[in-house]
């Protein structure tokens, strides 16, 4: 075999370098907000800074949404050829893992932790109850009412007062609804449900979901749980709610002491941090 020539020896030494960033760093991407608009799929303007971020990052998508929205919402991104084998799917704050499997060309479940256990039957009741009867009370506020107001994902509950049937227009016109008010309708909402469930002894975390809804889950079920799936590497996040309430905040402020998480504010802006503060950094 003849020796490398100079060109041939840079390129070598330049794919060993990434190969070794990659094995080490995870950059971890909240969906809704950060890759997505709210309900809606992948910003292509994201396609080439994750391809080059690829090269030497593995990658995560941790959402407080199940599997099913995730694929809907990120299939031209996750399946992509040159993407898909750096890719971690983390739906429900990373309570489930899912890696792509060769074999079967799709992503597979590798992890996941049931809520019900968690807490026991009895709790999970109480809980479910106390969800119900909310609900119900909220009913005769002026807002749209479409169907599949409570989605149990198996690691998490999540509330939509109007339902996740909901169109554009009737969650458009929840969130002025919302904001209408000081404090607003889901703020009130969340520490009404906070305090029911105090009486109940029920120990759970109550967060807004995007726009419309509130996730329930275990404590210490937010977004830092899907950091025990890379205890080795070098953890990286960008989302968008990282305030008080915020699905990210856990998360964001975890990693913001060793200057690794970045709040966005919309695909855009993720596509700037991916450009000008990751890459130049890892």
């Amino acid at each position: 075999m003849s020796p490398m020539g100079y060109g041939q020896r840079i390129a070598w030494l330049n794919k060993e370098t990434n190969k070794r960033k990659k094995d080490k760093n995870i950059v971890l991407f909240d969906m809704d907000g950060t890759l997505t608009e709210a309900r809606k799929t992948f910003d292509p303007c994201l396609f080439e800074p994750l391809k080059k971020l690829s090269d030497i990052s593995e990658i995560g998508i941790v959402t407080g949404s199940d599997i099913d929205y995730l694929k809907e919402q990120l299939s031209s991104f996750i399946y992509e050829e040159k993407l898909k084998n750096s890719i971690h799917l983390l739906p429900c704050n990373g309570t489930k893992h899912y890696k792509f499997s060769e074999k079967n060309n799709e992503y597979e479940l590798v992890f996941d932790v049931n809520m019900k256990e968690e807490l026991g039957p009895d709790k999970f009741k109480s809980l479910m109850v106390c969800i119900i009867e909310q609900h119900s009370a909220g009913m005769l506020y002026r807002f749209p009412l479409t169907g599949h107001f409570i989605q149990y994902r198996g690691s998490m509950i999540n509330w939509c007062p109007i339902g996740r049937n909901a169109k554009d227009s009737e969650r458009n016109q929840f969130i002025e609804f919302d904001n209408s008010s000081s404090p607003t309708y889901r703020s009130s909402q969340l520490s009404l449900l906070n305090h029911k469930l105090s009486i109940h002894g029920v120990n759970v975390t109550v967060k807004f979901g995007g726009d419309t809804s509130f996730d329930i889950y275990p404590i210490g079920w937010d977004k830092t749980f899907c950091l025990r799936h890379f205890k080795y590497k070098d953890i990286w996040f960008v989302g968008d709610r990282c305030g008080i309430n915020g699905n990210d905040k856990e998360i964001y402020d975890f990693l913001k002491s060793e200057n690794r998480s970045f709040e966005t504010e919309n695909p855009e802006n993720t596509k700037v941090i991916i450009e000008n503060k990751i890459l130049v950094q890892i």
